[in-house]
Parts: structure tokens; C-alpha cells; sequence
């Protein structure tokens, strides 16, 4: 079963690693390294580790395609990525591991042009000949409409295909009204939706809910240090990590997604989603380079994972 990616807007991750990171003074790095980035982007990579059959697409700016291209030969990924005048941008994320915590300054990004958008859509039509999910990630590109994303799940929906949303303001608000499979949105673009503050697990429980009124079969909601909640129609779960060390947070809810789909594509319960998911993102945040850990220390994460029932009955796996 193969997996389609789709980054409008990716950006090349410039990570400068500095401890105890002051703001207005001279900080002193210990570590400095440029990867291939953008949210969707991070998922293909994350399930190309896994041993998934994947494909990227989305736009690239063609004076900056090598580290991608490398990228993408390097893993195993295939290149569907519509080419567009100009630099695909640059985010700079300060990592202070001393204070287990990441700044993140994000560029605007390309703007494509129209013709670009219609190369964009072919693509996707293509890809939809042989691949059954599709992970649609990250920002929206400037200046075009935030319509996008609810279009593109649309047109895939119309080919019988299934859809991840994450994404966040409103393309994630217009997104969700086409109803793609599954949502992941986090607590603050939760609350951002549904224009209140969500304090307590029953709180988030029921505006996951009110998501699946729509027609979306699945909700995931990252909380931090409190784990992650997952709602379907029939059942509310829990995960919650053990205490690991954190040495960057860089790309950990797009290995939540990779994990998610993992489990999903091999038809697990939903609690061996929640713990598969759960377990990439471990593996993600316990280390500094851009790549999961070994299959067996995944592993090892997932049994670690505490998965308790919210409500409902947990479906067989």
C-alpha cells in the first residue's frame, strides 16, 4: 500500500545547537547542520526509515533542489515535487538541549504560480492511480488561497482515497469542513477551531467529537508532556510517553503522523496506532539527527507506551 506526502510549502532546516540560549546576547554554538525539511517531507523520511513504500510531492524552489534531491535519493522517497522559480526557504531551529527546548523562526516561503498549482493537481491525479493515503502537512504557501488544502482533499476524496489533515488556522478551518479521514491537529490549533480554551482530557474529548460529527473517522490530538488523545466514533484513548531525555523536538508531531499511518495502513486497533504513533515520536525527540532509531528501540518505545481508555470500547485489532 503506498503513501503520497504532500509539503506546499516545505523549508530547509537550518539547526544550530546552543545550551543555555539567551535572547539579546552572544550565544556560542556547539553544533550546526542543514536537512531537508518541511512537515510532510519529515513524514515520508520518517516512513521511508520504517521500510514504507513513499512518495513526496508539493513545490521546491529549483535554485535550492540538491539537498532535497539528495534527500529523496538517499531514502528511497519518490520525487513528484513540482519545480518553481525562485529558493525554497530556510527555517533556522535554535535547539538548547541543556534547557530541553527549541525557538523556531519560519520564513514565509514561494508563492506558486497558477500554472504551478495546476502541475501541482496532475500530479496529485497521477499519484492517486497507485497510492491509497495521503498525508497533507504543513503551511499553506503565501498568498494563495486557504481553500487549498480542503480542494485537494476534495479532489482525492472523489478518487475514493483516504486523507490525513495536519495543518493548523485556517486552512486547517476550511480543511476539516471536506472532511479528510483523519485530523491531528494539536491542543493550541484545537482551541484555535473551536474558540475555546480545552482544559481537562473530557474538554478535548468532546471537541474532538464534534469533528467527527463532519464525517471524519479519526481525531488526534497532541498535548505535549500529556501525551496524545485519539477519538473515533466508538472509542477515546490516551497515550502517554515515559519520561525520556529530550534532545530536540524538531519533527516530533510529523513522526506522530508517520507512526499513525504505519499503524493505519497495516489495519492495527486503535490502541497499537496510539502506541505505534506514540513511539515514533520517542524515537524522534531522543535524538539529534533527522532519522528514527532502529526498528527493535521503536519497538521497545511502544511497549513503554501507557494507553488508558477514555471512553467507549476499544475496537480488535
Amino acid at each position: 500500500m503506498n503513501i503520497t506526502t504532500v509539503s506546499l510549502n516545505p523549508a530547509i532546516d537550518q539547526t544550530v545547537q546552543i545550551n543555555d540560549f539567551r535572547t539579546n546576547a552572544v550565544n556560542r554554538g556547539q553544533a550546526m547542520q542543514f536537512n531537508a525539511g518541511g512537515k510532510g517531507v519529515n513524514v515520508a523520511s520518517f516512513l521511508a526509515d520504517t521500510g514504507h513504500v513513499v512518495a513526496v510531492t508539493g513545490f521546491l524552489g529549483e535554485e535550492n533542489l540538491e539537498i532535497y534531491e539528495r534527500f529523496f535519493a538517499r531514502k528511497h522517497i519518490d520525487d513528484h515535487f513540482v519545480r518553481i522559480p525562485g529558493s525554497t526557504r530556510t527555517n533556522v531551529k535554535i535547539v538548547d538541549e541543556a534547557n530541553q527546548c527549541t525557538t523556531d523562526i519560519n520564513m514565509p516561503g514561494l508563492t506558486p504560480a497558477p500554472e504551478g498549482l495546476q502541475t501541482l493537481s496532475s500530479e496529485i491525479e497521477q499519484l492517486a492511480t497507485s497510492c491509497d493515503w495521503f498525508v497533507l502537512a504543513g503551511a499553506l504557501p503565501p498568498a494563495v488561497s486557504a481553500t487549498l488544502y480542503a480542494t485537494i482533499i476534495t479532489q482525492l476524496k472523489a478518487r475514493g482515497k483516504r486523507v490525513v489533515l495536519d495543518t493548523s488556522g485556517e486552512a486547517l478551518r476550511q480543511g476539516v469542513l471536506v472532511s479528510p479521514t483523519v485530523v491531528k491537529p494539536n491542543i493550541d490549533e484545537l482551541q484555535q477551531l473551536t474558540g475555546r480554551m480545552l482544559g481537562s482530557e473530557s474538554e478535548i474529548e468532546q471537541a474532538a467529537r464534534q469533528l467527527l460529527k463532519g464525517g471524519i473517522e479519526l481525531v488526534v490530538v497532541s498535548m505535549g508532556e500529556r501525551g496524545a488523545l485519539f477519538v473515533d466514533q466508538e472509542t477515546a484513548l490516551v497515550a502517554v510517553p515515559p519520561t525520556v531525555t529530550v534532545k530536540s523536538t524538531v519533527g516530533a508531531g510529523d513522526a506522530m503522523v508517520a507512526g499513525l499511518i504505519a499503524g493505519l495502513v497495516q489495519e492495527a486497533s486503535l490502541s497499537d496506532c496510539a502506541r505505534l504513533a506514540t513511539a515514533f515520536s520517542l524515537g524522534r525527540i531522543t535524538q539529534l539527527n533527522s532519522s528514527l532509531p532502529a526498528p527493535d528501540v521503536l519497538q521497545t518505545y511502544a511497549q513503554q507506551v501507557s494507553v488508558h481508555l477514555l471512553s467507549g470500547v476499544p475496537r480488535s485489532a
